[in-house]
């Protein structure tokens, strides 16, 4: 069976060009977890977190090769973690206070994921790692709908100018950001920053707009 990458057949999702654009995105299934605080704290709530969907998403694509019981299993490549980021009182995204960040982590999951499969992953996942606070984590299907998009190469702490080239598109296009408790500043991460040399890391940076 021929292994699937997302990342490759949704090219317009994972790779979009260095330059803003208009995309619609459509309802995708995700496993998320929510939490709030600066997401670099070492042994910290994100961190968390992230093992979390990790050890859930792996467990999902290795369990069911195994087995192939789950209807439509198809053999594929774990997508990358995404993130969905908010400040205190729904103000304007702005990285530079993280103690103030709201922050809703999350990887995307095939069509066959469904709440049967998720629920049979918890209980593997649980019995080869008690300690995780499994109960935190939620199987979603989230739709973003009219976004901005661009990919940012460099620095975590250097998108506020690819931001700025985004909220300048959207002005000239006639759009306005529609940020809200569903829809918010999202950053899909392509690159392992532990081992990416920073100037050749690659994040996805999309902001939903609604027409002026």
């Amino acid at each position: 069976m021929e292994k699937i990458d997302y990342k490759k057949m949704f090219k317009e999702l994972y790779q979009p060009e260095a330059v803003p654009k208009i995309i619609e995105i459509p309802p995708m299934k995700f496993i998320q977890v929510d939490g709030h605080g600066d997401p670099n704290e070492p042994e910290g709530e994100y961190q968390k977190a992230v093992e979390i969907l990790y050890a859930l998403s792996y467990t999902i694509k290795m369990s069911f090769k195994k087995q192939q019981t789950a209807i439509g299993y198809h053999d594929y490549v774990v997508l990358p973690l995404e993130g969905l980021w908010q400040v205190e009182d729904n103000e304007e995204f702005d990285s530079s206070n993280k103690s103030k960040l709201y922050w809703t982590s999350m990887i995307r999951q095939p069509d066959f994921v469904d709440e049967a499969v998720f629920k049979i992953a918890m209980e593997l996942t649980r019995r080869k790692k008690p300690r995780l606070a499994l109960e935190k984590a939620r199987l979603v299907s989230f739709t973003e709908g009219l976004c901005v998009q661009c990919m940012h190469l460099g620095s975590y702490d250097d998108e506020p100018a690819t931001l700025q080239r985004i909220k300048d598109y959207a002005e000239e296009n006639n759009l306005l950001f529609d940020l809200s408790e569903e829809r918010r500043h999202h950053e899909i991460y392509l690159s392992d920053f532990r081992k990416s040399d920073v100037s050749n890391m690659r994040t996805v940076l999309r902001y939903p707009v609604k027409k002026r």
